[in-house]
């Protein structure tokens, strides 16, 4: 097997409930090539100096700052959308980190929907940090479905200079993983890898554990010299025990470099 380009992190959303600081030393320990700090209410994420001390202790680098997107941290780092972004890629600057996760906007933030595409542009235009907007899905409640996104769950059908394919996500969707990352094309910029069966949840199990082409997917990023970052971002909350959960961090870094180093191997004759 050959050494895979891409690196893989460890989510810090991966170890919760346990905390941000956890993360660094769960990721030093199963020997992750880095994290991807998901900023949200633990204050040690929202943190830069601190983020720092805990990359030089453990020697786990920050590749990626994933912005505070979701709905439970609408407060955090301000109110106002364009403002987490800057800091966001003030965090990315700072901490060393290539890549800023961002979620398409909610459909009521008409203002910030309205200028998104324009603005990301202009943003990535003024920093070498990729600003890789990521896949979402619709809500579901019982028989309803609801678009939450604006102007959708598919960020391919606008024109982003980096993506972020998002496996769990795919799955909630319910749509074609493998023609998703073919629209998105050499602007496929970021991974996170994780598995879901098609339920209405975003499930984010480990890889292999569901139905989305996680290999498929891995071993075509290491054919195309795919040189952006795989982050593993898995729900362990119903680990029984901190034993349990790294194991499965580990099966799930296992999984993600055994097919990433796999892929050259079988393409030659």
């Amino acid at each position: 097997m050959s050494v895979p380009a891409a690196k893989v992190a460890l989510s810090t959303a991966s170890v919760y409930p346990e905390s941000t600081a956890a993360a660094f030393e769960i990721a030093a320990r199963l020997g992750y090539d880095g994290v991807e700090v998901m900023v949200w209410t633990d204050p040690v994420s929202q943190d830069i100096d601190a983020l720092r001390r805990l990359s030089d202790f453990h020697g786990v680098p920050v590749l990626a700052v994933h912005a505070p997107c979701l709905l439970i941290t609408q407060r955090v780092w301000s109110t106002d959308p364009w403002t987490k972004l800057k800091r966001a890629r003030a965090a990315a600057e700072r901490l060393g980190a290539s890549t800023v996760v961002v979620h398409p906007p909610f459909r009521w933030q008409r203002a910030y929907a309205r200028e998104f595409e324009r603005g990301i542009w202009r943003m990535a235009g003024e920093t070498d940090i990729r600003f890789a907007v990521e896949n979402m899905y619709p809500w579901r409640y019982r028989d309803r479905e609801m678009l939450a996104y604006a102007p959708d769950w598919d960020p391919t059908s606008n024109d982003y200079r980096h993506f972020t394919i998002d496996l769990s996500h795919t799955a909630t969707a319910r749509t074609d993983t493998l023609a998703m990352v073919e629209r998105m094309g050499d602007r496929l910029g970021h991974v996170h890898i994780a598995d879901g069966l098609g339920s209405g949840k975003d499930e984010h199990l480990v890889p292999g554990r569901g139905s989305q082409p996680c290999a498929e997917l891995l071993e075509s990023l290491a054919l195309r010299g795919f040189d952006g970052h795989v982050v593993v971002e898995v729900n362990t909350r119903r680990a029984m025990s901190a034993a349990e959960r790294e194991a499965d961090l580990a099966e799930a870094l296992a999984y993600t470099r055994l097919h990433l180093a796999a892929a050259p191997q079988r393409a030659e004759p």
